[in-house]
């Protein structure tokens, strides 16, 4: 394998959020990713810079300088999400920072993975944003084209519109979501894994119509209503968080019960 030293860059996704670690934090798929490629690749560095709340500033002002400094062979990088569920995001404007961020990736030596955004139909705050995240997805898939980028399709992965791929906010993934999303990385970066990112999940009973309303109702108490009064007064869930693996630095690969993934 030719990568040695793996960065994260990004917002919640990136950093793990619902996928709870052992030392208390969140592991997430970039984390399970690492444990791949250190599986096949010993002395394997890693970092993750990734922050919940960021926005494509904080990503371009204080992550990125941090990649182009250490030149880390293999970068991965989501960014925008948090930004298109703004009121008035200039969406073009947004995409051209993102291809700035990989240009100067792509020059610095790394090979770069992005992601365009997963199909939020079935997500109630931001199904009213789905032809947003569309056209955002749209710049993505030429930025990656024109650089030579993998692009990891989110928005096709099927086996995320199950709502067990989704935490109870119904914005970040659980750990089977996140779980998934690294077998996916690493099927697209041709390493190899014992399991299948696609495997069908077992088949569930639905939620009748009440029980249904009553956990919506309680997703609007528990997560909506806390969400817009961020919104409102400018606050954000990254506030006073640190990245959780701020510099390049070995990895070390557990054994689990359920595999490296």
């Amino acid at each position: 394998m030719r990568w040695r030293s793996f960065m994260a860059l990004g917002d919640s996704f990136t950093e793990g959020l619902d996928d709870p670690a052992d030392d208390g934090g969140f592991r997430g798929w970039a984390d399970r990713l690492a444990e791949l490629l250190a599986a096949v690749q010993p002395g394997l560095t890693y970092a993750n810079l990734a922050v919940r709340g960021k926005v494509m500033n904080d990503i371009v002002t204080e992550q990125l300088p941090i990649a182009l400094a250490e030149r880390p062979d293999l970068v991965t990088l989501c960014a925008g999400g948090n930004d298109l569920i703004v009121p008035g995001c200039d969406i073009d404007a947004l995409a051209g920072r993102f291809e700035d961020m990989v240009a100067q990736l792509t020059e610095s030596g790394a090979d770069v993975v992005v992601f365009n955004g997963p199909d939020p139909k079935h997500m109630p705050l931001m199904r009213t944003v789905r032809g947003k995240v569309a056209l955002y997805n749209s710049h993505l898939w030429s930025i990656a084209d024109r650089y030579g980028a993998t692009a990891i399709d989110l928005w096709g992965m099927r086996v995320l519109g199950d709502s067990r791929a989704w935490a109870d906010d119904r914005l970040h993934f659980t750990p089977e979501g996140h779980r998934r999303i690294a077998l996916r990385v690493a099927t697209a970066l041709g390493v190899p894994t014992e399991q299948e990112w696609n495997a069908p999940w077992p088949e569930q009973a639905p939620l009748d119509w009440f029980r249904s309303r009553l956990k919506d109702l309680d997703w609007v108490r528990t997560y909506m209503l806390p969400w817009a009064r961020r919104q409102l007064t400018g606050r954000s869930m990254g506030d006073g968080v640190t990245a959780k693996r701020p510099s390049l630095a070995p990895i070390e690969v557990e054994s689990r019960e359920h595999g490296l993934v």
